[in-house]
């Protein structure tokens, strides 16, 4: 594979699949992929029919649609996909890219199944090429500054974490009515896989447990299920969590609580001090310290840890947020490809990108999950 010339970095040749006109995540997929300038975008899979696939290409000002991922690869000039299709179909797809010698891009979770998962994380670990899942939330600089600071032994040995996702989205039984077309494949469990809650939006909370804290999480006490009366897709799931430091943890993903917007938080606590962020207010991470007053560190800041300010683009007090953190993952993910296609090394601060091993991590965490619901029992996560 040869990289598309100019001036500047390379810039990758990327391919969609998935994410056509009405689809939720596909604009965002294709906005982050345009902020850096750092792709041309040659080609998309909008669709299974071929001819809606070429019209929604056209629509949306992509050069080329196609019918299929097999039909794009072999059109030629492709270095990267970009997968933001159902769950379901992640794991063929990305190993189709990866065994045409692709780097990719996968919308979370990875799959839905771990021996899914475990194909992909080794596929990717045989070709060597570069994987980003777009956990977009560890994209953003002060989740980048929490890591930074955890890793820097600024709070100390980590013993306590707590973490949430809440929605209020399945708060209604909505399924007696006319459901969205982004809803009903996510709740079909063909489609969205065996736990609905835990892999649309505790996967994402697992991710920003283990990229924040960088601990393996031993066990689980888990209880999943459906709050609201006759719905068979989980809706709720919480679980008490045993580290591998023998820290402990506790979260919560739900989808039923009425009126919250995307309320997603952690907070982390060592024997030093302590950090929490809320997406509310995701330009503000608060550390704390007995005995000393609350600190507010704010994004943009000229103190904040280097992996935090790679990440931020505008000054402070200026709104940044969902698209950014996307665009610093696809930012990221360019830094890695372009660096392999020009024979050096690539930037260190690009190396904090989810990886397939990261997605495989939170399949094995969301199966424990399950057992330990079923069983009403601590359960081991596997590896």
């Amino acid at each position: 594979m040869t990289a598309a010339s100019g001036k500047g970095p390379t810039r990758i040749r990327l391919g969609f699949v998935g994410g056509g006109r009405g689809a939720l995540i596909g604009p965002v997929h294709r906005t982050a992929a345009r902020l850096d300038d750092r792709f041309e975008v040659v080609g998309a899979v909008l669709s299974s029919n071929a001819e809606k696939s070429v019209a929604d290409a056209a629509a949306l000002g992509i050069p080329k649609g196609y019918g299929s991922l097999g039909q794009m690869i072999r059109a030629g000039g492709l270095d990267a996909v970009a997968i933001a299709t159902p769950n379901d179909s992640h794991a063929a797809l990305a190993i189709e890219a990866l065994d045409a010698g692709l780097h990719v891009v996968c919308d979370k979770p990875l799959a839905n199944t771990a021996p899914d998962g475990r194909r992909i994380a080794e596929k990717v670990a045989e070709t060597g090429l570069v994987f980003c899942l777009t956990h977009n939330y560890s994209g953003y600089p002060m989740i980048r500054q929490m890591r930074a600071m955890i890793e820097a032994g600024r709070i100390g040995k980590v013993h306590l974490v707590q973490a949430s996702y809440r929605q209020g989205t399945l708060a209604t039984a909505i399924e007696t009515g006319d459901i969205p077309a982004r809803l009903r494949w996510r709740l079909d469990p063909a489609k969205g896989g065996g736990s609905h809650v835990m892999g649309d939006i505790g996967s994402h909370v697992h991710q920003l447990i283990r990229y924040t804290t960088g601990l393996g999480i031993d066990s689980v006490m888990a209880e999943l299920g459906a709050i609201v009366p006759g719905r068979q897709a989980h809706d709720t799931g919480q679980a008490l969590l045993r580290f591998a430091n023998g820290g402990r943890g506790q979260m919560l993903a739900t989808k039923v609580a009425h009126g919250a917007e995307n309320a997603l938080a952690i907070e982390v606590h060592g024997d030093r001090g302590g950090l929490e962020w809320r997406q509310s207010r995701l330009d503000e991470l608060t550390f704390l310290r007995n005995g000393e007053p609350q600190q507010i560190l704010t994004r943009g800041s000229p103190y904040l840890e280097p992996l935090a300010r790679q990440a931020c683009r505008l000054p402070p007090g200026h709104p940044e947020g969902f698209h950014e953190g996307f665009g610093n993952l696809y930012r990221d993910f360019a830094e890695q490809v372009a660096a392999r296609l020009e024979g050096r090394e690539a930037d260190p601060l690009a190396a904090t990108i989810p990886t397939a091993a990261d997605g495989l991590d939170t399949l094995l965490f969301i199966d424990a999950c399950i057992r330990s619901s079923e069983t009403e029992s601590w359960q081991r996560v596997e590896t």
